[in-house]
C-alpha cells in the first residue's frame, strides 16, 4: 500500500550517494519490481532504486509472464517495465493489465513511446540510463498521484450526493433516468458508453466502465472483464471462465481470472 504526505514542492538532495528529501516533504514508501530480460540494464536500475530511500524494490523479473503472480498477491505501486523481450512484449504485457501499477518504461528502443504514452506510462526512458534521467522519472510519481487522490475524492463525494435511498440517476441521452442499485444485473462497456443492464431495462450513458467500478465496489460489484463490471448478488454460477445471470453467461477476462475466482469464494463463502 502506497503511503504518502508531501508538500507542493519536490526538492532532492543527494549525500553519499543517497537521495533524502530537503524538507519533510515525503514519507512515502513506492513498492516497485522490475522486468526486464537484460541483466545489465536491471543492475543499473536496482543499483538506481537503492539510492532513493523510499523506494522499495520487491522483486525483479527477466520476462513479463512470471511478473503476474506478484501483481496479483502484492501491492505493487510502479513498474519498471523493458520493452522487446521474448514471448510478450513490455506493451503487450501493459495492455493485459486491467489496473496496471504507474510504469515507468526503460527501452533502448525509441520507436514505441508514442503507444507507450496511449497507455499512460508515467515516463518512457532511452537507455542507457542516468541517474539523473531516472530521477527525473521518479519525481513524477507524487505530482500524477496527487492528481488522482483528489479525483479519487471527487469521485466520492459525486457518488455520495447522487446516490439516495439506494439508486441513483443515470443521463441517457438528454434524460436523467433512475436505476436502483439493487436491480442491477451487470454493467458493459462499449467503447465511450456503459449499458447498464437491469432486471426491468437497460440504460445507456457515456462514461467510462471504471467510474462505477470505483463508486460501486461498495455495493458488491465485481470487474470479471476489461468490459464487465457485475453484482456479485445477482450471480446464479460461475466456473474457471465465466459467470451467469439471469441465465445470462458473461466471460471472465484470463487477466482477471485469478482475482475473480478467489473473490467469489470469499464473497459466497465457498471452501
Amino acid at each position: 500500500m502506497l503511503i504518502y504526505s508531501f508538500t507542493e514542492i519536490i526538492i532532492l538532495q543527494i549525500n553519499s550517494g543517497t537521495v533524502t528529501t530537503a524538507t519533510k516533504i515525503l514519507t512515502m514508501n513506492i513498492n516497485c519490481i522490475i522486468i526486464d530480460d537484460e541483466p545489465l540494464a536491471m543492475a543499473v536500475i536496482e543499483n538506481y532504486v537503492q539510492k532513493i530511500s523510499y523506494l522499495n524494490l520487491i522483486a525483479k523479473f527477466d520476462n513479463p509472464i512470471d511478473a503476474y503472480a506478484i501483481l496479483q498477491k502484492e501491492a505493487v505501486d510502479l513498474i519498471f517495465l523493458d520493452i522487446e523481450m521474448p514471448d510478450l512484449s513490455g506493451i503487450d504485457f501493459l495492455k493485459t493489465l486491467s489496473k496496471p501499477p504507474k510504469v515507468i518504461i526503460t527501452s533502448a528502443n525509441k520507436d514505441y513511446a508514442l503507444e507507450g504514452f496511449e497507455l499512460n506510462v508515467l515516463d518512457y526512458i532511452i537507455k542507457p540510463i542516468t541517474f539523473e534521467r531516472f530521477l527525473k522519472a521518479i519525481n513524477k510519481f507524487p505530482r500524477e498521484n496527487q492528481v488522482e487522490t483528489q479525483k479519487h475524492e471527487d469521485l466520492q463525494k459525486e457518488f455520495k450526493e447522487t446516490v439516495k435511498e439506494n439508486s441513483l440517476f443515470v443521463k441517457e441521452n438528454k434524460k436523467m433516468v433512475k436505476v436502483y442499485l439493487d436491480n442491477i444485473l451487470y454493467l458493459e462497456s462499449i467503447k465511450d458508453y456503459v449499458k447498464i443492464f437491469t432486471t426491468r431495462k437497460s440504460v445507456i450513458t457515456k462514461q467510462q466502465l471504471s467510474y462505477y467500478e470505483e463508486l460501486l465496489q461498495p455495493y458488491d460489484f465485481l470487474r470479471i472483464h476489461r468490459s464487465l463490471l457485475v453484482s456479485v448478488r445477482k450471480i446464479e454460477a460461475f466456473g474457471a471462465t465465466s459467470v451467469e445471470i439471469e441465465k445470462k453467461e458473461l466471460p471472465i477476462g484470463r487477466s482477471y481470472k485469478e482475482q475473480v475466482i478467489e473473490t467469489l469464494n470469499k464473497k459466497l463463502n465457498i471452501s
